[in-house]
């Protein structure tokens, strides 16, 4: 019998220094989900989707994807099983984590920014990465692109949008984001503008 690892996800949760908010799972699509990733509860990952819909950590900035709620969707919902990567999380700016499997087999998380429109490899596995998010790296990860108030108002966000900034935030003229226009939009979309804009701007 596989011992979950949700005790251990349960206990970062508790710990963390910022509001997390765990997401009541639907267990016929938990279920679903660790099925066709072929996972079990024994691990972070598994933990996560067969456990919650999700996490959302930090008032909402960071949603960590789990077995999927009305609102936020699912860990397979966006998957592409061919790319080799899965999506395990956003940010409210249209950023994107996504669990990669490197050249040599061993899969890290990777980072999207809406500020450097790269993938960025974080040299962190699942566990390893959402331990981080709920110990308190957020702080120091964002620190360049949060702005005075934005508790509040990221606060009063829905699980399914996010804020858009313009100018952008890969802008030159965006990079601070206390002086932007910011507007609520539909999360999907923000994403969508973002990994546009870095296929635009590298000419693919």
């Amino acid at each position: 019998m596989t011992t979950s690892a949700w005790d251990e996800v349960s206990a970062a949760v508790e710990a963390a220094p910022y509001p997390v908010t765990v997401l009541v799972p639907d267990s016929e699509r938990a279920a679903r989900c660790l099925r066709e990733l072929g996972i079990t509860t024994g691990s972070w990952l598994g933990a996560v989707v067969g456990h919650t819909g999700g996490l959302l950590v930090d008032h909402g900035w960071l949603r960590v994807l789990g077995g999927g709620t009305g609102a936020l969707p699912g860990i397979l919902d966006d998957a592409e099983p061919a790319s080799g990567t899965l999506p395990i999380a956003y940010d409210v700016l249209g950023g994107v984590y996504a669990w990669s499997v490197k050249p040599a087999g061993q899969p890290t998380v990777h980072y999207f920014g809406p500020d450097a429109l790269a993938w960025e490899d974080l040299e962190l596995g699942y566990a390893g990465w959402l331990n981080a998010m709920l110990s308190g790296s957020l702080d120091e990860f964002y620190e360049t692109l949060r702005w005075p108030g934005w508790r509040d108002e990221v606060g009063a966000v829905p699980d399914d949008k996010g804020i858009h900034t313009f100018p952008p935030p890969w802008s030159k003229e965006g990079k601070d984001l206390s002086t932007v226009s910011r507007k609520v939009v539909p999360l999907a979309e923000l994403v969508s503008f973002h990994q546009d804009a870095a296929r635009q701007l590298n000419g693919q």
